[in-house]
């Protein structure tokens, strides 16, 4: 039992630390001014791009479907390019060969990338529905808002499983920003931010079921439209479970690579 333990609380600050430490060597060079522009003033424009285009193409006179919908689409910032680039980070940064060499456990260290992305990722689109707010009068007025900040928890979550499955496959190609750049710009379509899923064809409906964000927008738009926790309770279950599936995915792309690099003793090939 004691050893159980002992080893239990070895993976919880290996996860711990190689949360911070990862995501602290991925954004340390980056000076405030990027964050800010990025994670604050960009989420801004999308709004005001996808507001006004509904407008004039789409009709709408309510700002707030594509103001929910681009608020909550900024978990991918975090939970895409973050979390996948804390992954191929390792590869390029030629500490790969260190992360697989050592005994701790993988579970913990391929989790721990993911960590603090979760945490940004919620505080990006908490500033996202602020500008929604401020700018576009959101009412949040009929919102239990316990219900939508688990929302927005689950649905960074969900994003985080697809970054850590598009990491490990940023340890077999070469360019995963193109990648990255294309499925972001994809969500905005399929997972229902701008666009209604009910609209699309049945083929990107289909899509849209297997992606993550789809099912967190619309329990979202749900929720700051009146509706309880145990309303979008389904919704809800669904979002985690399509995370949990894509982290899975991305685990046992980690560990084949892990086998198939010392197999071949190309752990040094950066």
């Amino acid at each position: 039992m004691k050893e159980l333990l002992r080893d239990l609380g070895l993976n919880v600050r290996i996860f711990f630390q190689g949360a911070y430490l990862s995501y602290l060597a991925l954004f340390a060079w980056i000076r405030p001014p990027h964050y800010i522009a990025t994670k604050v003033v960009g989420p801004v424009f999308y709004m005001i791009f996808f507001v006004l285009m509904g407008a004039y193409v789409a009709g709408r006179n309510d700002p707030s479907f594509y103001v929910i919908g681009n608020a909550m689409q900024t978990a991918a910032l975090s939970g895409v390019f973050g979390v996948s680039m804390s992954i191929d980070g390792d590869r390029w940064g030629g500490t790969l060969i260190y992360l697989f060499g050592s005994p701790a456990n993988r579970l913990a260290l391929f989790l721990g990338r993911a960590f603090m992305h979760i945490l940004d990722g919620v505080f990006g689109v908490i500033i996202a529905l602020g500008w929604g707010l401020l700018i576009f009068g959101l009412d949040l007025s009929q919102t239990h808002l316990p219900a939508l900040a688990l929302t927005i928890l689950i649905t960074v979550f969900s994003t985080a499983g697809m970054g850590l499955m598009l990491g490990c496959l940023g340890l077999i190609t070469r360019n995963v920003m193109l990648v990255n750049n294309t499925i972001f710009f994809l969500l905005f379509v399929f997972s229902g931010a701008n666009v209604e899923i009910g609209s699309l064809p049945g083929w990107a409906q289909a899509v849209s079921s297997i992606i993550p964000l789809t099912r967190g927008i619309a329990a979202a738009r749900l929720l700051i439209g009146g509706e309880s926790l145990a309303a979008v309770g389904p919704l809800l279950w669904g979002e985690f479970l399509v995370g949990a599936a894509y982290a899975a995915i991305g685990f046992l792309m980690f560990r084949q690579f892990e086998i198939i690099a010392i197999r071949r003793g190309t752990l040094e090939a950066f």
